[in-house]
């Protein structure tokens, strides 16, 4: 959102209830999913040190050019990517942001998702303690180990906007669920007559049970340790599916269309070039089963993922056949 250049500095954030307001640039469109345009007086604020982690490093300016602006805070971790030229320098990184995110305990150098478990390739760059921490969203808070199982903080706003589609009574499938934010969002609202989060990971339902453990609701989710593969083949049909596996989805979507109930929805989410937006569309319905079969309500891009690709979600509908 940073990176975006939507936001105007020199003001503070307003909160409003669970809600932040913050500050527009002059002319700035941003892309209607992150939420309504409102009109306020924002505090102004002076700042005695930089707003960008880059300017504390002594660095010349194009080497510093070369760094990623964004970086993603978990809890009380920090995770950023680097380009490979610039790791061997990746502790003096790790220092700067330190001392930059007051709330930061620990900084890890972020080496993506990896393997059938999707665990996150971390290392320690700055900071101490473990990888485990408790984040919080939309009023919630979750057990999170960065390097036991999957989270991206960056999926809140998508958390929170599929919970509020979810109607009374609707049985629903959180499938790759990681430590489980769909699912949990979704039963604190209490619509859902019952929420199945289904991982292979078995470090990410342990999460997930923690934070059930912390939560009146927990009756309403169903936390299940298995693979797709595995669970697919005997899932009964349901109102709402999430599937939140965005690089590697597309392989069962076959499978996935059959665990939606005629009328129900799917939440689909995956990683798509830029320049086949529309082909990609095309791709995902007839994996699903045909235009016949199913439409799409809604697509929208929530968040840029690469300098050429952004992770787009995509709000199936079936039919009522």
């Amino acid at each position: 959102m940073v990176d975006a250049g939507f936001f105007e500095g020199g003001f503070g954030i307003l909160r409003e209830g669970e809600s932040l307001v913050l500050p527009l640039a002059a002319g700035a469109k941003p892309p209607p999913a992150w939420g309504e345009i409102v009109q306020r007086d924002f505090p102004s604020f002076e700042t005695s040190g930089s707003t960008d982690y880059r300017d504390m490093l002594r660095w010349t300016p194009e080497d510093r050019a070369r760094l990623p602006r964004s970086f993603d805070v978990v809890g009380d971790i920090v995770l950023v990517r680097l380009p490979s030229e610039l790791e061997d320098r990746r502790e003096e990184v790790g220092e700067a942001l330190l001392a930059f995110v007051p709330s930061a305990r620990l900084v890890g150098l972020d080496r993506g998702v990896q393997g059938p478990e999707r665990r996150r390739a971390v290392e320690r760059i700055a900071g101490k303690g473990p990888w485990s921490t408790r984040h919080r969203e939309n009023g919630l808070a979750f057990d999170v180990d960065v390097a036991r199982a999957y989270f991206s903080p960056r999926l809140a706003r998508e958390h929170e906007r599929v919970a509020a589609q979810v109607t009374e009574g609707d049985r629903v499938y959180d499938l790759c669920c990681g430590v489980g934010p769909f699912a949990v969002t979704i039963a604190r609202d209490r619509r859902a007559k019952v929420v199945t989060a289904v991982d292979a990971n078995p470090a990410a339902i342990e999460l997930l049970r923690g934070t059930l453990r912390r939560c009146s609701f927990r009756d309403r989710v169903e936390p299940v340790e298995s693979r797709l593969e595995e669970f697919l083949p005997r899932a009964e049909p349901r109102e709402r599916v999430v599937l939140n596996l965005p690089l590697e989805g597309i392989k069962y979507l076959p499978s996935v269309a059959r665990a939606v109930s005629p009328l129900g929805c799917l939440y689909y989410y995956e990683v798509v070039g830029r320049a086949d937006a529309e082909t990609r569309t095309e791709a995902i319905v007839s994996a699903l089963g045909g235009s016949a079969a199913w439409r799409v309500a809604d697509r929208h891009v929530v968040h840029p993922y690469s300098p050429a690709s952004d992770l787009v979600a995509f709000v199936l509908a079936r039919s009522g056949d």
